[in-house]
């Protein structure tokens, strides 16, 4: 549930062993991918559960905080068991201080204000236009990634999704516009951020642990500095809505980040991408299970058209291969920079 500056994608490694950086193997690893997959797709299928309840003993800004507080830790420890470094230069800094807030800081206190109001389901399936969004605005900002046919159909596919999840016919009847547009803009700035990213951080010769690490930090940061300023200290603290955001801090911001980059490591940030489409299922499953929220035919059905056309927004055409290919071929496909060489993990 919380992106990170990703760096150059790497060539994908067998299931069996990893490359080291020194051109060694590293073990192997404990779980199958697809173990981790589906452990990372509950954990940010949970997360706006984890929102919802935190929500009902904390300030949304203190939500948001404490979530980074706990996430910044787990990473911190990654960081120093693996003995990375930070990433260097001011200019680096700069841009993963900008990137804090489009991606840490400004989507996670949306979606925690949004939940005020609307269910943990509605907020679950926002989540998931963060596809459309980026393709449409990747036609205004990366000249190289124009669409095609099948991709344009889907945003107007994943669109039609939306207003049908908000029930445009009845006119938005019951419907919380304040905390649905929140959500909506919650996912607009994860779509911000990552173009933002791809165009500032890309070959900036930091590890993906260092940069998610230091950009969790500094979202951390910048909560700390707004929530006192915003909120009060509670009277009292429930140990549910305690446990909520500690899990959704410790598990759904730091765990999943070192297990999606882990499974992106393994198998390609294409596949990774993939859990997108399993956090709204879970989401809505979560919410109607665990917290008794409504659910209306138009949702489902709703839901299934966004994740179709967010889909179709990830298609990719295709390429001729010459009739006398380049000697590094490989070497070129490698540094590839289009979108789907970069984990697009989005909660």
């Amino acid at each position: 549930m919380s992106p990170a500056a990703p760096t150059s994608p790497s060539p994908r490694p067998s299931p069996a062993s990893t490359p080291s950086p020194a051109g060694g193997i590293r073990a192997p690893r404990l779980l199958d991918w697809r173990v981790r997959f589906g452990v990372l797709a509950l954990i940010w299928g949970f997360s706006f559960l984890f929102i919802k309840v935190g929500t009902e003993g904390f300030a949304p800004f203190q939500v948001t905080f404490g979530r980074l507080l706990f996430g910044t830790a787990v990473l911190a420890v990654a960081l120093v068991v693996k003995r990375d470094r930070l990433p260097r230069g001011a200019r680096v800094w700069g841009h993963l201080t900008v990137a804090a807030l489009l991606l840490n800081a400004l989507p996670f206190s949306l979606f925690a204000y949004a939940e005020l109001t609307i269910p943990s389901t509605l907020a679950g399936i926002c989540n998931a236009t963060t596809p459309l969004w980026g393709m449409l605005l990747s036609l205004v900002a990366l000249s190289e990634d124009r669409p095609t046919r099948v991709r344009a159909a889907g945003l107007g596919l994943g669109f039609m999704g939306v207003l049908t999840v908000l029930g445009a016919w009845q006119g938005f009847s019951g419907l919380d516009v304040t905390g649905t547009a929140m959500a909506l803009l919650a996912s607009f700035s994860y779509a911000v951020g990552w173009i933002y990213v791809r165009r500032t951080l890309s070959g900036s010769g930091a590890s993906n642990l260092s940069l998610a690490g230091s950009q969790v930090g500094l979202a951390t940061l910048q909560l700390a500095i707004v929530t006192p300023l915003f909120t009060s200290v509670p009277e009292s603290v429930e140990i549910l809505p305690l446990l909520a955001v500690i899990a959704l801090g410790a598990l759904g911001t730091g765990y999943a980040m070192l297990l999606q980059y882990g499974v992106v490591e393994e198998v390609g940030p294409t596949t990774a991408a993939m859990v997108t489409y399993f956090i709204p299922v879970i989401a809505t499953a979560a919410g109607v299970a665990l917290l008794n929220e409504q659910l209306t035919w138009n949702t489902p059905v709703g839901a299934f058209v966004v994740l179709a056309g967010a889909a179709l927004t990830q298609t990719r055409t295709s390429r001729r291969r010459p009739a006398n290919p380049p000697v590094h071929r490989e070497k070129a496909a490698d540094t590839d920079t289009t979108p789907r060489d970069r984990p697009t993990a989005r909660v």
